[in-house]
């Protein structure tokens, strides 16, 4: 078990890169193995949980290597997977096990999948529903974690519409319908980040996605395509780089610069959001980058006011919610977020876990089984220090040990090794700014 400690620090300062971003990662390694030919990865997520399911497609027998600075897949087309002659352990990647579940539906092979004691906790009902609409057998245990699953060769195309909006079960049925002979939909009520459909699209697949007369979202994609091995830069963490951003923010003359970062805009809703309370938060230097834009953020300390988060931009701010609730935490007045009941179903329950925690300290939280309310208050400085379990939640230890970081007796985060399962600099990147943090 390893243990981080935070202590007042004063201002934070300079210009940083955090690490690739993790949601491209998985997908460039994944549609890398569909393709044929070579793909080349610059600049991939070298974390647990990429590492997870690169591991996961070496055992289904796809050819993947580092070559200097890059990492290379041998692609042999859709439908290649081999039968794996062990288990696939994805350890705590819930988007490394949703996608690859969807691949392996579309393939003529039977695997079975397993992780860790959170991801095995996780509800999987959401991708095993749709991907056996298209013809595959599931073996599970109320719907968790082990599964083992018996793909359709040929899986019939679906048209699926979910009441959720998750990238991950989207990105699961495309990938189940790249091997179907007809066109795969998904209706999504509010759109999710979008990177599957802007890679395949690279990639060389038939794929749209138009917004409804009621503001729905709808994907479709045409089955059977040609996928050509491409190379992809992928752009740095905006959800990792949220955690030195909010630190900026909350510790007075503080002010960054975070370098390359993907700029989607369904993944800067954190961003939106510290924008509306009036922190100063600014793109610069944007470019297209295989295909999203990236650009630096710059960032100082501001004087904030809570608000209440507009619900449909909760989709683009969802894994930044833990460290956006420690930023409420210095606003003056009341912010209030709704439409989170699904970060119940994280790693952790987030929401139960953000305010047990914060109620240590003496912050005022209120929640409920799908919102959070927090009352600002900058004075608040326990006279003692705060121990934090982490509850093995790598946006849970991060965003507490940025908290420490205004508190005179310091927080303590316990499994704090769980953080290397997104941002393994994490450390010494917050160290490099000026941060107190000591093992």
């Amino acid at each position: 078990m390893v243990s981080i400690i935070s202590i007042k620090s004063k201002k934070l300062s300079g210009e940083i890169f955090v690490p690739g971003d993790k949601s491209i990662s998985h997908r460039a390694l994944i549609l890398g193995a569909c393709a044929v030919g070579k793909t080349t990865i610059e600049n991939l997520l070298e974390s647990e949980d990429v590492f997870a399911t690169l591991n996961a497609l070496k055992i289904l027998g796809v050819n993947i290597k580092k070559s200097k600075n890059f990492w290379e897949i041998r692609g042999n087309g859709l439908g290649s997977l081999k039968s794996p002659d062990k288990i696939l352990d994805l350890g705590n990647s819930g988007t490394g096990v949703r996608l690859l579940m969807g691949l392996v539906a579309g393939c003529d092979i039977t695997a079975s999948f397993t992780g860790d004691v959170s991801l095995s906790s996780r509800p999987m009902k959401r991708v095993l529903v749709p991907i056996q609409r298209s013809g595959a057998e599931i073996l599970s245990n109320d719907d968790k974690l082990p599964i083992t699953i018996k793909g359709n060769k040929i899986p019939i195309p679906i048209k699926y519409s979910s009441s959720l909006s998750s990238a991950q079960v989207k990105s699961c049925v495309l990938l189940n319908g790249l091997t179907s002979t007809g066109n795969t939909s998904y209706l999504e009520r509010v759109k999710s980040r979008d990177h599957t459909e802007k890679m395949l699209h690279f990639m060389g697949a038939e794929i749209s996605s138009k917004c409804l007369d009621d503001g729905a979202n709808k994907v479709e994609l045409v089955g059977l395509p040609y996928l050509n091995g491409k190379h992809f830069n992928i752009p740095n963490d905006p959800s990792s780089a949220a955690f030195p951003s909010a630190a900026a923010l909350i510790i007075p003359d503080s002010e960054i610069k975070i370098k390359n970062v993907c700029l989607n805009a369904l993944r800067t809703g954190f961003y939106e959001t510290i924008k509306d309370m009036g922190g100063f938060v600014k793109f610069i230097n944007q470019k297209n980058i295989s295909g999203e834009v990236v650009g630096d953020i710059h960032v100082k300390y501001s004087q904030l006011k809570g608000i209440v988060v507009p619900e449909k931009r909760v989709p683009s701010m969802i894994d930044e919610f833990p460290i956006f609730c420690i930023v409420a935490c210095f606003a003056e007045g009341e912010t209030v977020m709704t439409g989170i009941k699904d970060l119940r179903n994280k790693e952790s329950d987030r929401i139960k876990e953000m305010v047990e925690n914060l109620n240590k300290f003496g912050f005022y939280i209120k929640s409920t089984i799908n919102s959070i309310s927090i009352i600002g208050n900058k004075k608040i400085n326990p006279g003692k220090e705060i121990v934090i379990d982490s509850k093995f939640d790598h946006r849970i230890a991060m965003s507490f040990l940025c908290l420490g970081l205004l508190m005179v007796n310091g927080v303590k985060v316990k499994n704090a090794e769980t953080i290397n399962s997104s941002f393994p600099s994490f450390f010494n990147i917050m160290k490099s700014l000026g941060a107190n943090l000591k093992k």
